[in-house]
């Protein structure tokens, strides 16, 4: 999988510059935007939480090159505590804990033990990682995947798949990208964020609180569920390599290093013009 070089949490957005800096915008409530002093990060993520819950608290998390972790924001549970973390090469965020894989396979976490969204010490040749709100996904060497936490819509019900590339994690759903490119999902239909059996082409995919994103190979980026605040109006884009989904909102990579934003932005979480430009995703 890609390192994660755009972020979108809750109320706020991170950008991995190419000197290895990062940028932030939105809200910065629980601190979660105190990133100017961080260097040589190589990749960032975001905590969320769905927005019926949102109390604007959040937290975001950045892989440095030699593979230790910073954390900065909210810190309730625990989950900003990685700071004797080691030989981390990949690293995700959700509401109230943090993920970071080794480089056996074996996966580290930090955060709320509640729900067991943390419970991913016997995981084994892990590649991936994905949170949702209450679960967490991992993507094995093989192309299957695991997943542990709350499933009461049926979003840890991934056992099954097969020729997996890539995995996403929404509040209640659970997205997986294969290797022709087709797009699995699991967890509540509600939304109309499990719609994804008619994508092709696929080459990344990003899961909001309740919306999944899709980038096709042509660099086109489609988008269902709900969009509420305008977080699935992306069908003008182009040229984007990789994408993030918050809660509310939507960010897209394009090729030049430019940054895209859709959706709320009541916080200023899409106020993205002013960064220089993003690094491409490895």
């Amino acid at each position: 999988m890609s390192t994660s070089v755009i972020a979108a949490g809750p109320r706020h957005s991170v950008g991995l510059y190419a000197d290895g800096t990062v940028a932030a915008a939105g809200t910065d409530a629980s601190g979660e935007c105190r990133v100017e002093d961080w260097a040589q990060v190589v990749a960032v993520a975001a905590g969320n939480v769905h927005t019926a819950s949102n109390t604007g608290r959040s937290h975001s998390v950045g892989l440095r090159a030699d593979g230790t972790v910073l954390a900065t924001g909210w810190n309730g549970d625990g989950q900003c505590d990685v700071v004797s973390w080691r030989d981390v090469t990949l690293i995700a965020a959700g509401w109230r804990r943090t993920l970071g894989l080794t480089g056996d396979g074996t996966v580290l976490a930090a955060g709320r033990l509640r729900d067991g969204a943390c419970d991913v010490d016997q995981w084994r040749e892990v590649v991936g990682l994905a949170c949702g709100d209450w679960h967490s996904v991992g993507l094995r060497g093989d192309g299957t995947a695991v997943a542990v936490g709350n499933s009461r819509r049926g979003q840890c019900a991934v056992a099954p798949w097969r020729g997996l590339t890539g995995i996403a994690a929404g509040y209640l759903h659970t997205v997986g990208l294969t290797d022709d490119g087709r797009v699995l999902a699991v967890g509540d239909q509600s939304t109309g964020a499990c719609a994804v059996d008619a994508w092709r082409d696929v080459v990344a995919v990003a899961a909001g609180s309740y919306h999944t994103v899709g980038v096709t190979s042509a660099g086109r980026v489609v988008a269902v569920g709900s969009t509420a605040f305008g977080q699935c109006d992306v069908a003008g884009w182009r040229e984007v390599v990789a994408v993030a989904a918050g809660s509310t909102h939507t960010l897209g990579l394009r090729a030049d290093g430019t940054v895209l934003a859709a959706g709320n932005n009541q916080h200023g979480q899409c106020d993205i013009s002013g960064w220089a430009t993003i690094r491409s995703p490895n």
